[in-house]
This record gives C-alpha cells, structure tokens and sequence, in this order.
C-alpha cells in the first residue's frame, strides 16, 4: 500500500513540475499551430488584420532589394532590431511570377547559400487576398558566419528550386 501511494504520488510531482515549467517559461499565449512551416513560430493574425505591402511586425520594414529568381520577381523586407545570432529575423517577400510558374514553396535562412549551419525556414502565404506575400521568422545561426545573406529558394509546382541572397543589414 505504501509503495502505491509512493508511486502515486512521485508521477503525481512529476506531472506538477513538468506542466508549471512548460506553463511558465513564457508569459506569452502559446501560438497557434500551423502545418507546413519548419522551425518557426506560427505566425497568424487577428481577425480582420492583415498586412499589405510595407508590412511590418516590429517596428519599421527594412528593405532588402529585389531580384529575380529562378520565374520569380522578389522584393524582400525584414522588420526593424538587431541581428542577434541565435535569435530569429521576421521576414516578408512578395513573390511574383514572371511567366506561367506557380510559387508551390517559399523557404528562408540566414547564412551561406549551402545553408550549412542554418535553419530553413518554411514561409506562409500572409494573407489569403494576397496569395504572393510570404512571411516566416527565420533563426539566426550562432556563430553568424561571415559574409552571411538572406537566402530565399522558390520552389515551383513542378519542383524546380532556384535560391538567392540578399545582403542581411
């Protein structure tokens, strides 16, 4: 009886101690979960809030240049703050084709084009009404390598990937 009751009562703290520090690491509301992103946080908006063209979540957008990828036009921003290695960069690219290429895919990193060392990160389409706004938070590897840029791949819907990097300021 006294080893049931010990049994008990030891998963019983163990639950306690798992839920209080999962609950209290952050004081924020958990983020929705999305399907398709990859290593990112979800990133949603309230009903009715949405974003067109010079979006931003922190502060003022940072233009980034444009150029064309692979059948892709691409003008890149990222939200104003510091690059901090091992902290993320909130990115947006408005993806147009130049031809006849759907956008299947949008994927993000910071650092060299072989992405050694960095996450990629899967974006999502803004806003529905703007199918070619892309969004996601990309992590910034720690050590930055130099010469570090903003990578951006397009994959297309016949699976062909062309990627291209803008200069990370």
């Amino acid at each position: 009886m006294i080893t049931k009751d010990l049994t008990k009562a030891c998963v019983c703290s163990v639950a306690t101690f798992v839920l209080m520090h999962v609950a209290g690491c952050d004081s924020k509301a958990p983020a929705p979960a999305t399907t398709g992103s990859t290593g990112t946080p979800a990133h949603r908006h309230a009903p009715g809030e949405t974003h067109a063209g010079g979006h931003s979540h922190g502060g003022v957008a940072i233009p980034l240049g444009e150029q064309t990828i692979g059948s892709f036009r691409v003008v890149l921003t990222r939200d104003e703050g510091a690059i901090v290695p091992g902290k993320d960069i909130a990115i947006d690219a408005v993806v147009t084709p130049t031809g006849a290429a759907k956008t299947a895919a949008v994927r993000f990193w910071v650092g060299t084009q072989d992405a050694a060392g960095s996450v990629k990160a899967k974006a999502d389409i803004e806003d529905p009404k703007s199918p070619t706004q892309w969004h996601t938070h990309a992590e910034i590897p720690n050590p930055l390598p130099s010469e570090s840029r903003i990578w951006v791949e397009i994959e297309d819907a016949t699976g062909t990937k062309a990627a291209g990097g803008f200069e990370l300021k």
